[in-house]
């Protein structure tokens, strides 16, 4: 009867009897950088053989439930292990509604856009910011106005090179919108570099003939000269 109990216990706990530990090939085939989304990506290490998961700041201890399956409460979701396939996948539950959702292993070196964009590395980051837009046009990830406080915020903190990256990845973007150039050019204006300035509020009043913000500072540039 006792040990019936501690049986039972140990299935209502699903892991509080499985060992912790894993083992060095599962180590070897797993640990690594995932894709969360298009531009976030999860850490899976192991510490004295225990897994941990690095996501948005935290640093966390999946519950084991067997060899390939470990329960994250942060996410209330279960992380199915496929070394093979280099991928993590979400156990099936209703509340994805029939979506399937997989996390793919990152390869050597590779990076997000925005950790490209973080490392200097801006050629990369528009060509993945361009990548995320190509399979999915209306991601948050690249919405316009987004990407334009983060340029703004490089501004404020004079990283005045990434913020001209930022603002120029937004124009490529969004090449229609009148207010990428503009913001672009105030990034130029602030490096004093203003023949680029006068180029994008040029171009944001080709867009758009009424930008006030555009008109003025052109105004300004054009008489100093």
């Amino acid at each position: 009867m006792k040990k019936l109990l501690v049986a039972i216990g140990c299935l209502g706990m699903l892991t509080a009897c499985t060992d912790s530990k894993n083992s060095e090939a599962f180590i070897s085939a797993t640990q690594g950088r995932y894709l969360f989304n298009a531009d976030e990506v999860m850490e899976v290490s192991f510490e004295d053989s225990e897994l941990k998961v690095q996501w948005r700041n935290q640093k966390l201890t999946p519950l084991k439930v067997n060899d390939s399956t470990f329960y994250l409460q942060a996410m209330n979701e279960k992380l199915i292990f496929q070394p093979k396939l280099a991928q993590i996948k979400l156990a099936t539950k209703k509340e994805h509604h029939g979506k399937n959702y997989t996390f793919t292993k990152l390869g050597e070196g590779q990076r997000t856009p925005s950790e490209y964009l973080n490392a200097g590395q801006f050629t990369e980051a528009l060509q993945g910011f361009l990548a995320i837009q190509q399979q999915d046009s209306l991601s948050p990830l690249i919405r316009e106005r987004t990407l334009n406080k983060l340029g703004y915020r490089h501004l404020r903190n004079n990283n005045i090179e990434t913020a001209i990256h930022v603002f120029t990845i937004n124009t490529k973007l969004h090449p229609k919108s009148s207010n990428t150039y503009d913001s672009l050019a105030d990034a130029y204006l602030e490096q004093k570099d203003t023949i680029k300035a006068i180029e994008n509020y040029q171009l944001a009043l080709n867009i758009n003939p009424e930008r006030r913000s555009s008109k003025r500072q052109l105004e300004k540039l054009l008489k100093k000269e």
